[in-house]
């Protein structure tokens, strides 16, 4: 992969699990989670079928395949948290990304999503502003990620948010 295309595959860099998190970085990561779903509707609401359908990148997802993955991501991601947050180091499940887009509902208009989206980041962003110092320590077993403190896993979450904003925008300017 060159340097161009991975400028375009990862435009904010690739995402990386922190060590050691102060309360500023913590609360502009959950910040960046909430006000995702209004800037994927910013972006997105206008946009027709044609414009839907445009890539970021040759062989990247259409701006309707991003919006839908975010609304799986992200209740995925929700539902880790919570998981981490009752059980004790659960082993979380992955799931086929690619394989997902790949199936039916990956067409339907993003309005589904959208609302997905912006009732799934009302309840995360709720329970993020309400945990406790004990609570950002729980840890869940992810098979690629290795243990991740629910504090770690905010951030990766934040920066995958953003991340595919910037494709959502590099896909606009094509």
């Amino acid at each position: 992969m060159t340097v161009v295309d991975e400028q375009v595959r990862y435009p904010l860099g690739k995402g990386t699990i922190m060590k050691r998190i102060d309360a500023t970085t913590l609360s502009d990561w959950i910040e960046s989670i909430e006000q995702l779903p209004y800037e994927v509707k910013r972006l997105t609401v206008n946009l027709n079928d044609e414009q839907l359908s445009s890539t970021y990148r040759s062989d990247g997802w259409t701006i309707r395949q991003l919006v839908h993955h975010l609304a799986d991501s992200h209740s995925q991601a929700y539902n880790r948290i919570r998981t981490a947050l009752t059980e004790y180091i659960p082993s979380i499940q992955i799931y086929d990304e690619q394989g997902w887009s790949e199936l039916a509902d990956y067409d339907l208009p993003i309005a589904s999503s959208l609302m997905i989206i912006e009732g799934i980041h009302n309840r995360w962003v709720y329970l993020l502003k309400n945990l406790t110092a004990q609570q950002l320590k729980r840890t869940y077993e992810h098979a690629v990620d290795g243990e991740l403190t629910v504090e770690q896993a905010i951030g990766l979450y934040a920066w995958h948010g953003e991340h595919h904003i910037a494709h959502i925008r590099l896909a606009l300017t094509k």
